[in-house]
């Protein structure tokens, strides 16, 4: 099949192959600049990559029918040049329930905001991952408490990293629980405010609208599409920003909430046929809300207090708001946050096991949080 070239300004655009070509016309470790994106169209799946040839960037695309989906596995870059993690796709996506009971160990962060590096050594650091990629935290639970997107300069190799945790975990007895944020939301909804510049640059060359990227004709599209905004697991309450007491009022339990909150999140009206989904997409909805961390403390406590009785929790877990440095515990361990400056090296997460919490570096330090 003739391969053509096309060059524009400011951006060029070199070696474009067409659907359908070999894709092994790829020289070994060529660098990728971003990528894979897998879509559908018709009968047809699509993998896009964007390659480094020789300064210039190259869109590599190569297609099979759906039928030979499950022949396709993906090669992923990573932070380090030389290494590359296998995704294989999976052959059904399906929402995720909302409630689960205690697993023995939990390991918890958020808001990575597309910063591999850091993702990878809390992951390494917290037993989650080996250097090869693959799940090593047996029966435990990964919990992803929203913003792995924007601003940072690898956004895509993040997503393909927990999707392909998923079935490893599943596979060991464990779980990977990806709550979604309101960076997730906004990515879906085209709202771009904070989208790194490079994925824009990305749709451009892929020829694509930067929503069609996480549409729902496009595989990590379809998987967030399956994600919570706020789950119950064992006697933790999980949601990015958190529960005010106008959601409180609204008398739903987790999977209502999911349930009201799914169909929209691609939505860019902000005309929901029911007044509770305006309320959960609104600044006092899950993945908006920060009065805990900025609100009048005495009422707080209250709302709090009664977000516990609610949901028959313990405790709730957030990120969204950065306090501090650390990953802190407020109002007498009820509430912990666990957005921090990844990307200004200030990195933790949260180990739960035996009992105990505690704040976990990306050298592997464990430092107590809370205790049960």
């Amino acid at each position: 099949m003739k391969r053509i070239t096309f060059t524009f300004i400011p951006i060029m655009l070199a070696g474009f192959i067409l659907p359908g070509e070999n894709c092994g016309s790829e020289k070994p470790n060529t660098p990728r600049l971003d990528g894979p994106y897998v879509l559908y169209k018709k009968d047809q799946v699509f993998v896009k990559h964007i390659l480094d040839d020789h300064g210039t960037k190259k869109v590599q695309v190569d297609s099979m029918p759906v039928s030979q989906k499950s022949t396709i596995s993906l090669q992923v870059a990573t932070d380090d040049a030389a290494k590359m993690f296998p995704v294989q796709l999976k052959q059904e996506l399906k929402e995720e329930p909302t409630e689960f009971p205690a697993p023995g160990k939990m390991f918890i962060l958020s808001d990575i905001e597309g910063n591999f590096a850091g993702f990878r050594k809390l992951l390494q650091a917290g037993g989650v991952i080996g250097a090869d990629y693959n799940w090593t935290f047996g029966n435990g639970h990964l919990v992803l408490i929203g913003d792995f997107v924007d601003r940072g300069m690898q956004v895509t190799e993040v997503l393909w990293l927990i999707y392909s945790l998923e079935d490893k975990a599943k596979a060991a007895g464990g779980y990977v629980h990806y709550i979604l944020g309101n960076h997730e939301i906004m990515n879906m909804s085209g709202d771009l405010r904070y989208v790194q510049p490079k994925y824009i640059e990305s749709a451009l060359l892929l020829n694509e609208k930067y929503t069609a990227l996480y549409g729902d004709s496009a595989e990590l599209g379809r998987w967030m599409r399956t994600k919570n905004v706020v789950e119950k697991i064992g006697d933790i309450l999980f949601m990015h920003g958190g529960i005010s007491r106008a959601v409180n009022r609204l008398g739903l339990s987790v999977a209502d909430i999911n349930k009201l909150a799914r169909p929209y999140y691609a939505d860019s009206t902000y005309q929901y046929s029911n007044p509770k989904t305006d309320t959960l997409y609104s600044d006092a909805g899950p993945f908006w809300y920060r009065g805990y961390y900025a609100g009048n403390k005495v009422t707080e406590i209250q709302s709090i207090d009664s977000t516990l009785g609610i949901y028959q929790v313990k405790r709730i877990a957030t990120g969204h708001t950065v306090i501090a440095d650390t990953i802190r515990a407020l109002y007498d361990g009820k509430v912990f946050d666990t957005d921090v400056h990844h990307a200004g090296g200030h990195s933790e997460a949260v180990l739960i096991e035996e009992g105990k919490y505690f704040r976990v570096k990306p050298n592997g330090e464990k430092i107590l949080l809370l205790e049960k």
